[in-house]
């Protein structure tokens, strides 16, 4: 009996584990979303910025009000993100300067979540398959602090 329900048990998380495997293609997905995000800003590509996000996206920074001392959170849109990238975004940061590293924390079913460092500040993204494809959802933001 013991058997047969450890062999149940064996059978039932290899369908739930392959069930939320992914597929190299999908780690690929989500690095070029989080590079459309990312280098799209330091090139000031509206267009490659606007792909990687979804409309709803909330782009969010906790920030310390340097008169009060409290803390607020300060929050853009995908339409304010995309509009800085259309004004310039990093485009006066010098290539040699553009600090980058991108890891992937995490990807289970339809989600993921990254973490990306540029030149000043570092970025958790969360991303959602979202009709065949990798959007931005969420970003929770600051700045490098050295």
């Amino acid at each position: 009996m013991k058997k047969t329900i450890c062999i149940i048990f064996l059978f039932t998380m290899l369908f739930i584990s392959n069930s939320y495997s992914q597929t190299k293609e999908d780690s690929l997905a989500i690095k070029t979303t989080a590079m459309n995000y990312i280098i799209g800003f330091y090139e000031g590509n509206a267009e490659r910025m606007e792909k990687a996000l979804l409309p709803e996206l909330a782009k969010r920074i906790v920030r310390t009000d340097p008169q009060s001392g409290r803390q607020r959170l300060d929050q853009m849109s995908a339409l304010t993100l995309i509009n800085i990238t259309r004004a310039g975004g990093g485009k006066s940061i010098p290539q040699d300067q553009r600090i980058f590293e991108f890891k992937i924390l995490d990807i289970t079913g339809n989600n993921a979540s990254v973490r990306t460092v540029a030149k000043g500040f570092f970025d958790y993204i969360h991303l959602a398959k979202w009709n065949g494809e990798w959007k931005i959802v969420n970003v929770l933001w600051d700045f490098v602090k050295n």
